[in-house]
């Protein structure tokens, strides 16, 4: 626990074996009281590993989805009595020792949500971000703290930790179940008025850590546009959108 507060690490996996193992080690139990896991139906033996590491596993019988995925997860956490929730993917791709700075931040009241920052010290590109990858980061980053009026470093990153006040409120079911729901939900935190914080977190890239296709990456791109645009939109009283709908469709407290 952080001053108090029951700390859960969630990790959506799909097809996770190779890494788990290596990522479970590294997360810091002295301050984590809970990790869940959801195998969204993976094709190896994540879900197996998961349970021989006494890892609490819940387990999809079909693919619901990236965004399918982590609402299962922030449910679970919910439900498990959690105050502080960080979401770390199971591919090694983020740094496990981080999590307990993004959870002080929250437990000492000085966030309500800290992202791991990729861009933030400029080790992206040293720790193996494609050309392209980088380059679309940094314009969509742009343009949405243009058209939101926000000042992130950026808001493609999955590691994220949320205080339990955040994904009460969020209307979460009503996001996406693809990869855009990412940015759907640190948009919405920002619209409904809590704090993000940030820090830098190097990321790193190898054959066995998660990644999207370039044309889903397109798709995940427009989507975030989409988001942004729909963001300003309601901001403004010029249109409504259940996204950002207080009374939206929401997780279980």
């Amino acid at each position: 626990m952080l001053n108090g507060k029951r700390v859960c690490v969630v990790m959506p996996a799909y097809n996770a074996e190779k890494t788990l193992k290596k990522t479970y080690e590294d997360i810091p139990k002295d301050i984590v009281d809970e990790i869940i896991l959801t195998d969204d139906a993976s094709q190896d033996e994540t879900a197996k590993l998961s349970r021989e590491l006494k890892i609490k596993t819940l387990v999809h019988a079909k693919n619901k989805g990236y965004g399918g995925n982590q609402k299962t997860c922030y449910q679970a956490a919910l439900n498990s009595g959690s105050d502080i929730i960080i979401m770390l993917h199971p591919d090694y791709q983020y740094n496990p020792k981080l999590i307990t700075p993004m959870a002080s931040l929250i437990a000492e009241g000085i966030f309500d949500a800290v992202v791991g920052s990729r861009i933030l010290g400029n080790k992206a590109m040293q720790g193996g971000m494609p050309l392209y990858k980088y380059i679309s980061n940094r314009v969509l980053t742009l343009a949405e703290n243009l058209i939101i009026q926000q000042k992130l470093s950026e808001y493609h990153t999955g590691y994220r930790a949320f205080s339990r006040e955040v994904l009460e409120t969020l209307p979460l079911l009503e996001n996406s179940d693809d990869f855009v729901f990412d940015n759907q939900m640190l948009c919405q935190t920002l619209y409904f008025g809590f704090g993000v914080g940030e820090v830098s977190c190097p990321a790193l890239y190898f054959p066995e850590a998660s990644s999207i296709s370039f044309s889903r990456s397109v798709t995940y791109g427009l989507g975030v546009m989409e988001t942004s645009f729909k963001y300003a939109f309601a901001k403004r009283g010029m249109g409504h959108f259940k996204i950002f709908n207080p009374d939206g469709k929401k997780l279980l407290g």
